[in-house]
């Protein structure tokens, strides 16, 4: 056990932990609502510092991020843990497993190692992702201090639901971050994320004040979140409050884990999601999950012209000069090159 960052004593052996939004009252000898984060005489502890669940190079658009370094790669870990407990959760064995008992998985690996791999395999980031980033803060931080001393970028795929003492001391550290706007509905949050989304709509704010490249994605389920209204809210809430350049994701939902009583998403429904995008003036919106659609290319705001063409999470052409269009010199909102 490594002793854990973001949180303080309270009377009786109980602690408080402020790392995320849930802002758990710990027992002795009882863990957090993340099911990693566990109280051991009055102190706090995290199970996850060194115990690495998850470790690929994937593309950076599998993040997905499309408009952070396209074409390059990201060293990709994540850990055993949760703060939400989606009942879509693809990684459910993953992140949820913890909560019920079960033995912390995982590689014992140091920040040092995540660094050293990143390097040799010629990623251009790291990123935080497959759980929860914000339930191992403490590798992700420790990590992140190297990994910009190496010249890495660090990128940061989040359910938006951390503290703000967490985001302050991640904010000198992240480059770019695509975080999950799952619903509009506090009701959703509550009944099928175990959450809240106040939190996240006031941490998506401060990031893009942070000065973070920010994405945001959505994932569109049958008679959850699927109606125009609600689109239509998270479309008019991202314009306004994130920006119109701010890119943002739709995709497909498949049925998995605790949410198996409905089919995939009908295309229609994505189809409806990126007409909601459009009218709320968003310059960017893609449709994930569904291939060969050849609207997941860049496209420039002010001309249309196809800037990077891709194929699933392959770029097949990226036209930007100085991330600006080729056609008619108008400026794409991202980070196109290491440089930027």
């Amino acid at each position: 056990m490594h002793e854990a960052l973001l949180w303080k004593p309270l009377s009786k052996d109980r602690v408080h932990c402020e790392l995320c939004s849930h802002f758990c009252v710990i027992e002795p000898d009882s863990r957090g609502k993340c099911g990693v984060r566990v109280n051991k005489n009055g102190k706090l502890y995290t199970l996850v510092f060194d115990r690495v669940a998850a470790m690929n190079l994937d593309p950076i658009e599998k993040k997905p991020l499309y408009h952070f370094l396209p074409g390059t790669t990201s060293f990709s870990i994540g850990t055993m843990g949760c703060n939400l407990e989606c009942g879509f959760c693809q990684n459910w064995s993953l992140s949820q497993s913890p909560k019920t008992g079960q033995p912390i998985q995982g590689q014992h690996v140091s920040p040092e190692d995540i660094v050293r791999a990143a390097r040799e395999t010629g990623a251009a980031s790291i990123s935080y992702t497959y759980s929860e980033p914000t339930i191992f803060f403490e590798l992700v931080q420790a990590t992140a201090r190297l990994a910009a001393q190496a010249g890495l970028a660090n990128v940061l795929v989040s359910n938006g639901f951390m503290s703000g003492r967490c985001l302050e001391e991640l904010a000198p550290l992240v480059q770019a971050a695509n975080i999950d706007l799952k619903a509009f509905s506090e009701r959703f949050y509550q009944e099928v994320c175990g959450a809240r989304l106040a939190p996240v709509l006031e941490n998506l704010k401060t990031i893009r004040s942070l000065g973070w490249h920010l994405e945001v994605t959505t994932l569109v389920i049958p008679d959850l979140n699927d109606s125009k209204e609600e689109l239509s809210a998270i479309a008019g809430f991202i314009a306004k409050e994130l920006g119109a350049h701010t890119p943002w994701h739709v995709s497909r939902f498949h049925p998995t884990y605790r949410l198996t009583d409905r089919g995939p998403t009908p295309v229609e429904s994505l189809e409806r999601a990126r007409a909601a995008g459009i009218a709320a003036g968003l310059e960017h919106i893609y449709v994930g999950n569904v291939p060969g659609r050849e609207d997941n290319a860049t496209v420039c705001p002010s001309c249309g012209c196809a800037c990077v063409t891709r194929d699933g999470f392959t770029v097949l052409r990226n036209r930007l000069k100085d991330g600006r269009c080729p056609q008619c010199g108008g400026e794409v909102s991202g980070v196109w090159s290491r440089a930027t």
